[in-house]
């Protein structure tokens, strides 16, 4: 088993409850984590046979892109298509951070963590 780690994915979105949230946007933080054999790419040194990161990537950006009030919802979102999408991978970590989140004082961010396995 082996391990890919995307981290600090900066995205603009239009997260939250508050509705000047959904038009005026702010900055977010997306990490992940996913767990898959690697051997066979390890051996091939094909990308066909590993986890694109790029394909990772560009799930995070389309499902940031639809409006949330709960990071939750977006983090569920993000983690069922990486297991729909790459069979390879039997676990994904998710944490999406809302940087300088308006909560009424200076927190630098807020971040939400979820996993699933493939069952």
């Amino acid at each position: 088993m082996g391990t890919i780690k995307v981290k600090n994915i900066r995205v603009y979105a239009y997260h939250g409850c508050m509705v000047e949230e959904g038009k005026i946007g702010s900055d977010y933080r997306v990490d992940l984590t996913v767990k898959a054999d690697l051997s066979k790419s390890a051996l091939s040194d094909n990308l066909e046979d590993t986890v694109d990161y790029v394909h990772l990537n560009s799930i995070v950006k389309q499902e940031m892109a639809i409006r949330s009030k709960l990071l939750e919802g977006v983090a569920k979102r993000i983690l069922d298509r990486i297991l729909l999408e790459i069979p390879i991978v039997k676990m994904a970590e998710v944490a999406v951070s809302k940087l300088n989140p308006p909560i009424g004082g200076n927190v630098a961010m807020v971040t939400i963590e979820m996993s699933k396995k493939r069952n």
